[in-house]
């Protein structure tokens, strides 16, 4: 009857062992009530076009998939060299991967540690003396050996260790799509600052044209003082507005070296080294065709969200942690080994030694420690699920916020290309007709300006076209999910956007 019992008490244990409870909620990531549009009203099939460089219509085409290399679609071999040397040396990137490898570690060596029994073997050699106080002889010296095997183990009967492996797997999550966050965050700079550089070579370009035909224009009114035709006053004001013009070229070379010199950092390259491409807006073409992703989809896509969903599981697994450690915690440990004063009989049968124990901790006073750890890792999944929330409505504020910059970008493109051959056709005429005395200086001097800030306003617009179309694309992701070297995990989640997803509830004390 006794022995009976015992197998019944070990069945019982091996059972709990196998199929133990984890505690606290089973994570699943919180249900997304989106919509089919990321705007209010929805947007047209395709922008406005424009007669001028940049200026091609581009059309929004729902549902389709984005490409990992995505900057290929503005054409350029020397950006798409650019941002491979970046992807190879920027330093930013590998301190991503090293951090996912390293995230990656800590759950291996977790995994050791809480899934299997530690084992541990030594062997020791001690010269000790025995007092002879208790004999009432003298004390004696000798030579001890020992030669063992320790093992010891806890069992997970509460799921705490299970928890715990979670809670790293999350993290491991985390750091994946950190650095495809900052893979993402890399690209997108390196192509948004080549853009500015060629809108900044652009303008350099078109106030050194504007200084030019400025200085003809000097020349004239000069010719003309000389004549009596015109006062001194029109000479001094045509002096002054070439020296404002002047002005704008060391303040545009300036923002031009800067810019260079980020190009260099973000490439992984000291500024005085850096051997960059010069890049120029007609050198880079506008994507026409511009893949959006589904409003369902964008939260499997994003980066940032899947890191802020890996943090809230994260969260859900530490208040399993927590709860877990409310419950007794039972650890087996045994030994087997060698025990002689003489090394010549430390591997005899005779000096073998062994032991098996068994030990039970149940936490019953602790101040309240335990029970408030809990409640604040509950308080802790709250606030991780308000900040995923907040992450996700940024995210849908984002993509809202290109596309409605996009299709304002091309009509405020075709509006400055209008404005710019206007101004062009204006100062032409009034140039002819001051050169035969028909108007004032001061109606050129007005038309000069206005074709100045018209041709430097044409160049901005043609600029932000590109910006923000770069800007969608990172909004939107980047692709990263068809990229064939993204990492294991997260290639393993990718979209499966008619996944059923409700919150667990924390408030309960575990589930099978």
């Amino acid at each position: 009857m006794k022995l009976l019992f015992m197998h019944a008490s070990v069945a019982g244990i091996v059972a709990i062992v196998l199929t133990g409870c984890a505690p606290g909620p089973d994570f699943r990531p919180p249900e997304l009530h989106t919509t089919g549009y990321y705007t209010a009203s929805p947007l047209p099939s395709h922008t406005a076009n424009a007669p001028t460089d940049g200026g091609a219509a581009q059309r929004f085409a729902f549902a389709q998939d984005l490409s990992s290399q995505w900057w290929t679609l503005f054409r350029s071999p020397e950006l798409d060299a650019l941002i491979k040397q970046g992807l190879a040396d920027s330093p930013s990137l590998s301190a991503a991967r090293a951090a996912l490898r390293e995230a990656q570690e800590n759950l291996r060596a977790a995994g050791g540690a809480l899934l299997y029994p530690g084992v541990d073997a030594g062997i020791q050699a001690t010269k000790q003396r025995a007092s002879g106080e208790s004999h009432g002889s003298r004390g004696s010296e000798y030579d001890l050996y020992n030669a063992s095997v320790k093992v010891s183990y806890t069992l997970d009967l509460f799921g705490g260790s299970r928890r715990r492996l979670e809670a790293l797997r999350a993290q491991v999550d985390y750091q994946s799509y950190q650095f495809e966050a900052a893979y993402l965050s890399l690209t997108a700079n390196i192509v948004t600052t080549a853009i500015r550089e060629a809108s900044l070579r652009a303008q350099i370009v078109a106030a050194r044209d504007i200084l030019a035909a400025e200085q003809k224009r000097i020349d004239v009114v000069k010719r003309q003082f000389q004549l009596g035709a015109v006062p001194r006053t029109s000479v001094l004001s045509q002096q002054s507005e070439l020296a404002k013009t002047r002005v704008m070229l060391p303040s545009l070379e300036k923002q031009l070296a800067f810019t260079r010199h980020a190009l260099s950092v973000l490439t992984g390259q000291l500024p005085s080294k850096g051997k960059l491409p010069q890049f120029r807006l007609d050198s880079l073409t506008l994507p026409e065709v511009l893949p959006i992703s589904l409003p369902s989809a964008l939260a499997h896509q994003r980066p940032d969200i899947r890191a802020s969903e890996a943090l809230l599981h994260q969260a859900s697994a530490e208040v399993g942690i927590a709860t877990a450690n409310l419950y007794p915690q039972i650890t087996l440990s045994g030994s087997y080994g060698t025990q002689a004063t003489d090394a010549g009989y430390l591997f005899n049968g005779e000096s073998v030694i062994w032991n098996l124990g068994a030990g039970l901790l149940q936490p019953i006073f602790h101040g309240g420690q335990l029970t408030a750890k809990r409640r604040a890792a509950i308080a802790s999944y709250d606030r991780a699920k308000a900040q995923y929330r907040q992450t996700v409505l940024k995210a849908f504020q984002n993509v809202a916020d290109v596309l409605r910059a996009l299709d304002t970008d091309a009509r405020t493109l075709q509006a400055q290309a209008q404005a710019e051959t206007a101004a062009k056709a204006t100062l032409d005429l009034t140039q002819k007709q001051f050169e035969l005395g028909a108007v004032s200086y001061l109606s050129l001097l007005v038309a000069q300006r206005d074709y100045q800030q018209a041709r430097i306003n044409l160049i901005a617009a043609q600029a932000e076209r590109y910006s923000d179309t770069a800007a969608l694309f990172q909004a939107l992701g980047g692709g990263w999910w068809n990229r064939a070297s993204a990492s294991a995990e997260t290639a393993s989640k990718r979209v499966k956007t008619d996944r059923p997803v409700t919150a667990g509830s924390l408030h309960r004390g575990g589930s099978k």
